[in-house]
């Protein structure tokens, strides 16, 4: 049984699959082609934390593709009322699969163990993997070939960044970390990376002008995540000299575009002109969080049809 709890999980052939299902299946809505891979699964959504993307891409993308999903909040008593492995066992007797938003990633770890149906990390302290797909699928329809582009990240060596310099290493990507000291990435998480792609090209640096020179894409993320609340003084004095703004944007090449997960908090890490402005891909982006996760789910439930429908890429 297949989960996606990191990127770790997916060999590079099968992230550029995903990336190739997305666009083709992104491809046939816009056609007004929505075709029933899914019919009669039911995705269960199990949320520690609020969303508004992750909740409504999965639920939306499920009914596109046939199927149907349920939204699981504290009241199923998640690691509360029962044991974790009777919770989880149960719950595999009714869906196909569940998309998990976690604080914590020894959760979805747990949910996983037990292997009673695909486990899906829709966010945990750790990992992003299902925005870092998107952001790829992103960065992909900008520039068609993505292999060499160059990938910075303004801000926190957070879950989002970490996700990212692990797809830009799959997709041959550079990425660079443009961080305040005390802010980088794990080292654990960088020498896993080195030890399975040897050739990834990623940096940190403590100079944004100097990172963003040759940048393709230019992204950034909040200062102060969900469960960090206590540091948010102390995150702005530190992340103050790496807003992206329109003097920073001045150092970049014009044809460099904008990203942010999303939520922003705008005149923070992001000023209204950039993230409104027109290198701004971050709605698309936002939107791309559906076509991406419609894949992995057709990808984790029914591969077969990649196979016999979806036309495979190297870029």
């Amino acid at each position: 049984m297949r989960h996606l709890l990191t990127l770790f999980d997916l060999e590079q052939s099968e992230l550029k699959s995903i990336l190739a299902t997305a666009q083709h299946l992104k491809s046939e809505l816009r056609s007004g082609n929505r075709p029933p891979i899914l019919a009669r699964h039911t995705l269960a959504l199990l949320f520690e934390k609020p969303s508004l993307r992750t909740r409504v891409s999965f639920e939306t993308g499920m009914t596109q593709l046939g199927g149907g999903s349920l939204f699981l909040g504290d009241d199923v008593g998640w690691g509360k009322r029962e044991a974790p492995s009777d919770f989880t066992n149960v719950l595999g007797q009714f869906v196909d699969a569940v998309a998990c938003r976690s604080k914590k990633h020894e959760r979805v770890e747990e949910l996983a163990r037990f292997n009673a149906m695909p486990v899906i990390n829709s966010l945990t302290d750790l990992s992003h993997p299902c925005q870092a797909i998107a952001d790829a699928l992103t960065i992909q329809e900008a520039f068609g070939c993505v292999a060499g582009k160059h990938v910075v990240f303004v801000g926190d060596g957070n879950n989002v960044s970490r996700s990212l310099a692990l797809a830009c290493a799959m997709l041959r990507m550079r990425f660079t970390l443009a961080r305040p000291d005390g802010y980088e990435l794990d080292e654990s998480w960088l020498a896993r990376i080195a030890k399975q792609y040897p050739d990834a090209q990623i940096h940190q640096v403590s100079d944004p002008i100097a990172a963003i020179k040759d940048a393709d894409a230019i992204y950034t993320d909040v200062w102060t995540s969900m469960g960090q609340e206590a540091e948010s003084k102390i995150r702005r004095q530190a992340f103050a000299d790496y807003q992206l703004n329109s003097k920073l944007m001045s150092a970049a090449p014009s044809t460099a575009r904008v990203l942010h997960c999303l939520p922003a908090v705008r005149g923070e890490e992001i000023t209204d002109e950039v993230i409104d402005g027109s290198q701004s891909d971050v709605i698309n982006q936002a939107g791309n969080r559906m076509h991406a996760q419609k894949a992995l789910l057709v990808f984790l439930l029914r591969p077969q049809w990649i196979a016999e429908n979806v036309p495979q890429s190297d870029s």
